[in-house]
C-alpha cells in the first residue's frame, strides 16, 4: 500500500457516518457475515451505526487518505464475573483494500486497547470457511468450537460459525 494507513478510535459517529455506512453496505453486498443480509439499504446502515457507540463498545477505524477502509469493534464485558474479557466484533475491510494488512492492523489495535483495559481473554466468532479464519489463527486465536447452521446467507443457506479465543496475558 502506497498511502499510510491510520488506525483511530472513534468517540463520535456523526462526522464519520457517511464513510461507515458506505463501508457497511459495501461489505454486506459482497457477502460479509456480520449480522446483515443483502440487499442492505443505506438507511439500515445509518440506523445501525447510530446505535453502536456506548461505554462498553470501542470502535476503531482504518483510514487511507482520510477514507474509511475498515473497522472493528471491541465489546468489553460489563458483568462482574466478566471484567477480564472482551469480544472482537464486526471486523470489516473494504473489498478493494483486502489482503493489505488492514484487518490485521485493526485487530492489533483492538487487542492493544483490550490489554490497556485489563482484558486478558478475547473471544470472537466468524463464519466457517471465510478468509478471516486464517487471519484469526495467524494472530494466535484458538478455535474453541463450531456451531452448525448458525448464520443464514442471502440465498437462505445456513452456515456454521467458529468460535475463537485468545488469552492476552
Amino acid at each position: 500500500m502506497d498511502a499510510e494507513l491510520k488506525i483511530e478510535q472513534l468517540t463520535s459517529i456523526e462526522p464519520h457516518l457517511n464513510g461507515l455506512s458506505e463501508l457497511l453496505v459495501q461489505v454486506v453486498e459482497h457477502g460479509a457475515s456480520i449480522g446483515f443480509l443483502p440487499p442492505m439499504k443505506r438507511s439500515e446502515a445509518i440506523d445501525y451505526w447510530g446505535g453502536v457507540l456506548n461505554p462498553d463498545v470501542k470502535l476503531f477505524v482504518a483510514k487511507l487518505q482520510g477514507e474509511i477502509v475498515g473497522t472493528v469493534q471491541l465489546h468489553v464485558c460489563s458483568k462482574q464475573n466478566g471484567s477480564h474479557r472482551a469480544e472482537i466484533a464486526k471486523l470489516m475491510t473494504h473489498t478493494g483494500y483486502r489482503r493489505n494488512g488492514i484487518g490485521r492492523s485493526l485487530m492489533l489495535e483492538a487487542e492493544k486497547r483490550a490489554k490497556q483495559e485489563g482484558r486478558t481473554l478475547l473471544v470472537l466468532d466468524t463464519r466457517e470457511g471465510d478468509p478471516s479464519n486464517s487471519l484469526y489463527t495467524s494472530l494466535g486465536y484458538i478455535q474453541a468450537g463450531r456451531i452448525p447452521e448458525y448464520a443464514k446467507s442471502a440465498n437462505g443457506e445456513f452456515h456454521p460459525t467458529i468460535f475463537y479465543y485468545k488469552k492476552t496475558k
